[in-house]
């Protein structure tokens, strides 16, 4: 999970303060986790040294409002775009679906085919090892890429319904 690309993804249709950014994050990690509120402010100060986010001034209660820059929108969408490696767990990527979802990302479905592609990728070449392992008889590495692959089988399954919701 990326603090950064919460914080772009929640910047992305407007301006926040640092509290609502802490409660929006939350919302969107969902049972995964809570932000601490100083890594929310760090990662901001990172922001605004990169061009990616910018602070307009301050709402009527005088806290500083933050707002998403044309180089972090295109940053966002870059990394939106970047398919997770299967090895780091399907919650980042669903994490990176849900920010997908909160903005309305235009290329949605070309983030799932590629996380598809991904997958497929790696369910050849596990299938292929799985067959070495059968004929050289290691039965437990077998058994450990089978529920390997069982995994990729449902991760495929969950995109290709999330796919097919729109049809």
């Amino acid at each position: 999970m990326s603090v950064k690309y919460g914080i772009l993804t929640l910047l992305f249709r407007q301006k926040h303060h640092g509290y609502e950014l802490k409660l929006e994050l939350d919302s969107l990690l969902g049972i995964k986790g809570k932000i601490n509120p100083g890594q929310i402010y760090t990662t901001l100060d990172r922001l605004i040294r990169d061009q990616l986010v910018s602070s307009p001034g301050s709402d009527d209660q005088e806290r500083k409002l933050f707002e998403l820059m044309p180089k972090g929108k295109n940053e966002l969408g870059k990394w939106l775009l970047e398919p997770v490696p299967y090895h780091t767990t399907k919650e980042d990527f669903f994490f990176k679906w849900s920010c997908a979802r909160k903005i309305y990302f235009e290329q949605e479905k070309e983030m799932l085919e590629q996380q598809k592609a991904i997958v497929l990728k790696e369910v050849m070449e596990l299938t292929k090892l799985k067959m070495e392992l059968l004929l050289q008889g290691d039965e437990s590495r077998y058994l450990l890429i089978t529920g390997m692959l069982l995994h990729l089988e449902a991760d495929l399954n969950w995109i290709n319904q999330v796919e097919n919701r729109n049809r």
